[in-house]
């Protein structure tokens, strides 16, 4: 299946997300899937330190249309199990996060750790593996600072192992 010539960038704040991408030490050219902020609310204000951007392999189309074809978006935007298929579906998915306000490695990969762990745990699937992978995590990010403009780019593999790129 080729990308599709429709797609268009996405700019959120002042981050522009290119329709297509190409990881690095990848020959593959990926689609933007969906773009979104994260943030955190302080004070009875909504401040947002970074913009992501989410890009799925050419056979993520395919793959997720087996279950998903004929529902309604409605219906794909309000599922879990829709999103869920996505994390875990048998390919390559792509993110960018480009940081709208300065963070240190550490206040990025501690919020991060802790939106895992929850989710896991409500999930009840926290065991001493994800205990593991979420100290590598942080240890990684452990002494960087990211400036705004700056990026994250990571890379899920189908197996899913996580590939960081700083």
């Amino acid at each position: 299946m080729a990308l599709r010539s429709s797609l268009t960038a996405v700019q959120v704040d002042n981050v522009t997300f290119p329709p297509t991408a190409k990881p690095p030490a990848s020959d593959k050219t990926f689609f933007l899937a969906g773009a979104g902020v994260r943030g955190l609310q302080i004070d009875d204000k909504f401040v947002k330190f970074t913009a992501i951007a989410i890009y799925l392999q050419d056979n993520a189309v395919p793959s997720l249309s087996v279950k998903w074809s004929g529902k309604t978006p409605q219906e794909l935007t309000e599922s879990d199990d829709f999103f869920r298929d996505i994390v875990t579906g048998p390919f390559e998915k792509f993110m960018q996060v480009t940081m709208i306000l300065p963070l240190t490695g550490q206040q990025y990969s501690e919020k991060v750790s802790e939106n895992c762990v929850a989710i896991w745990k409500h999930l009840g699937i926290y065991t001493d593996r994800e205990a593991t992978a979420i100290d590598k995590f942080v240890s990684v990010f452990r002494d960087q600072n990211f400036p705004p403009h700056s990026s994250i780019l990571f890379t899920v593999l189908p197996q899913g192992s996580l590939v960081v790129c700083l």
